[in-house]
């Protein structure tokens, strides 16, 4: 028995497992993740490396037996029952797995998987058989109900590629261009009569299989809005079903934490032997749904992470029948898409800015008797200044007399004639007040005679004198000054001329 007889024949004993067919793990529903995931396995644990060959299949039917099974017939027939009735939020009371409704909305989507499946198989056996007639055809349309449609359109046939109405609304109309061009073109021999009615047969089944396929997705989504609404606006109605059914009911996915609800629906497959840089480990029913996919791959498990963590909220919300309009649902909705946009938004450009205005204020620098002393010892004296102050429009002479361009400034031309001035602190000087100011300039000022005290002479002039021919004699004391004053004006200024002196005749 080779592998794809082995594995068929575990779906269907997966699929004749319990009283009805519906419910394999029991009357109540419930059943842990691991059942769960092996009945809707099937062939999806199968590596996409490893394919079987199925073109020593005499016909479809021997391969794909879905369709006749009992299972899908009891599923569609009650699906086609529930969907005439009317059903309000109010209806439903108590734990919403009691209710049978419920458990046929999970075995429906479980059937979902289960046809995906059976069209891949459906896929590979019209792929084998009709490679005979156009091998290229596989390569030009990869999808699979795609090329189902084409392979049923042209038939041996394929002229038909031209001008085709049907054609132009599967394939778009650059792959129609290349299809015809490669038709004409293809090494393919024509098929026999029973070989193209086993072809068409195939693709009457993959066509209806899918409808099945919509029909539940329909009915499972116009039913998820009453048994969790707040649940299906978040992930969409098909995920709920399929966290619903894996978890075991919605009051156990209510309970569960949201770690432990992000990893439901992961593929545990062993890929002894081939690479693994495909596989995405710890990705379940949540990473794959839309509202995640849409994102860019490197935000999607965080996405992931986030979307898990608001559908537990909505799970127990569900679970208790509140908010049966689904408003907190499309709160928490609404915030998972504002999340979304701030993670994508653009980083904010920056502007180059200029560098401020360096903020040197004026140091502090030490006080003390010390830095005084300092500044006294290391100032400008009075000399100095004089020195490089200069006149006016006035030449002045070279100090050196060596044309060195150095003079004495000021130094000696004004104030009292004196070559070296005293050095005056003018912050120590003291300060005189105008009262005291005009105290002394009285003081100062002469009424008839003249005295010591008004003269500011020597205390020890006076206008008597002791002389030895008269005693005590009246003389001047100004008298000596006039006779020196005179000796100088004779000898020393500006007018004096060179005296000859006559020498005295030796006697």
């Amino acid at each position: 028995m080779s592998l794809a007889d082995e594995l068929l024949a575990d779906l269907e004993e997966a699929g004749d497992e319990g009283e009805d067919g519906l419910y394999p793990g029991g009357e109540e529903g419930e059943s842990d993740g691991e059942e769960a995931e092996g009945k809707t396995g099937g062939l999806e644990d199968i590596p996409e490396e490893m394919e079987v060959d199925y073109s020593g299949a005499e016909s479809v039917t021997s391969i794909a037996k879905l369709r006749n099974s009992k299972q899908f017939s009891e599923i569609t027939d009650k699906i086609a029952v529930y969907v005439g009735k009317q059903r309000k939020n109010s209806e439903v009371s108590g734990p919403v797995e009691a209710d049978p409704e419920y458990r046929l909305i999970v075995a429906a989507n479980n059937l979902t998987v289960e046809i995906d499946n059976e069209l891949n198989i459906i896929h590979k056996f019209t792929r084998d058989k009709y490679s005979k007639r156009f091998p290229e055809l596989e390569s030009l349309v990869p999808n699979s109900l795609d090329y189902i449609r084409t392979v049923k359109e042209l038939g041996n046939n394929l002229d038909k590629c031209k001008n085709n109405e049907t054609l132009q609304q599967i394939l778009t109309n650059a792959t129609i261009m290349v299809v015809s061009v490669t038709a004409s073109t293809t090494q393919g021999v024509l098929l026999g009569e029973d070989e193209l009615k086993r072809l068409e047969e195939a693709c009457d089944m993959a066509l209806e299989l899918n409808q099945s396929k919509h029909r539940i997705y329909e009915y499972v989504e116009s039913r998820m809005s009453f048994i969790a609404p707040n649940l299906s606006i978040i992930v969409g109605a098909s995920t709920a079903a399929k966290i619903m059914g894996i978890a075991g009911g919605l009051t156990n996915l209510s309970k569960m934490p949201a770690c432990n609800l992000m990893l439901l629906g992961a593929q545990r497959k062993t890929l002894s032997g081939f690479s693994s840089t495909s596989l995405l480990p710890h990705t379940g029913y949540i990473y794959h749904c839309d509202v995640v996919q849409s994102l860019p791959p490197d935000l999607r498990r965080k996405a992931a992470r986030l979307v898990a963590a608001k559908c537990t909220l909505a799970a127990r919300v569900d679970s208790f029948h509140e908010s049966a309009g689904g408003k907190v649902g499309y709160d928490l909705k609404e915030e998972i898409e504002r999340k979304f946009d701030k993670w994508q938004e653009p980083p904010p450009v920056k502007q180059v800015k200029p560098l401020p205005a360096p903020l040197d204020g004026q140091r502090k620098k030490r006080g003390g008797r010390r830095y005084r002393k300092m500044k006294e010892r290391l100032g400008l004296t009075e000399i100095r200044k004089h020195a490089n102050r200069m006149t006016f429009a006035e030449i002045e002479d070279d100090a050196y007399q060596e044309d060195l361009g150095f003079s004495l400034g000021q130094l000696g031309k004004s104030g009292s004639g004196r070559v070296r001035q005293a050095q005056v602190n003018e912050a120590t000087k003291a300060r005189i007040s105008k009262s005291l100011q005009r105290t002394l300039q009285k003081q100062s000022m002469t009424y008839g005679g003249k005295s010591t005290v008004r003269d500011r002479s020597s205390g020890t002039s006076s206008s008597v004198a002791f002389t030895p021919l008269q005693g005590l004699e009246i003389v001047n004391p100004q008298a000596a000054e006039k006779k020196v004053a005179e000796a100088n004006q004779k000898y020393f200024s500006n007018m004096a001329e060179f005296l000859k002196v006559k020498k005295e005749e030796k006697m």
